[in-house]
């Protein structure tokens, strides 16, 4: 497994940790099937709101719950390794439940980046909130979603 990924327990105490250090801890959390530009551009505006990036990924049962029965198309294995590749991304963490708000408690994010699209009320805004963190939302990179990427796949190669 790389050293990127934790469980929920390493990344409590690692939180710990970083907070005695005084580091802005930064979450964003999300399926990442199929990584494209638009989650490049996300996670690395996300890195830029402080010095650590916690990535909370959803696991595969969670994504079948929230999303559709079909999704995944890549496991969470893979998704998590990809996610930690990358040199903007500090941390991963898979978690189960439908959405990020236990997780979210336990680290207790600095900043909390989300999609503009769910807006300054998002589930995990009062969450963050109260622990004293702020949101920062990430307008959508234009067209670019797993959604529309299955679509165009699906349109290209059925001819």
């Amino acid at each position: 497994m790389n050293r990127k990924i934790k469980t929920r327990k390493e990344i409590g105490k690692i939180v710990s940790k970083l907070r005695k250090e005084n580091k802005k801890i930064v979450t964003c959390n999300g399926a990442f099937d199929l990584l494209h530009i638009g989650h490049i551009k996300f996670l690395q505006e996300a890195k830029e709101q402080g010095d650590i990036l916690i990535v909370g990924l959803n696991s595969d049962s969670s994504i079948k719950r929230y999303k559709d029965k079909k999704r995944p198309i890549l496991s969470e294995k893979y998704r998590a390794e990809m996610l930690a590749a990358l040199g903007c991304v500090d941390f991963v963490t898979i978690f189960s439940e439908k959405d990020p708000r236990p997780l979210l408690r336990i680290i207790k994010p600095d900043v909390h980046v989300n999609g503009i699209e769910y807006g300054e009320e998002c589930i995990e805004s009062k969450v963050v909130k109260k622990y004293g963190g702020r949101l920062h939302l990430v307008p959508m990179f234009k067209d670019f979603s797993t959604t529309n990427l299955i679509k165009k796949i699906l349109r290209v190669y059925k001819e």
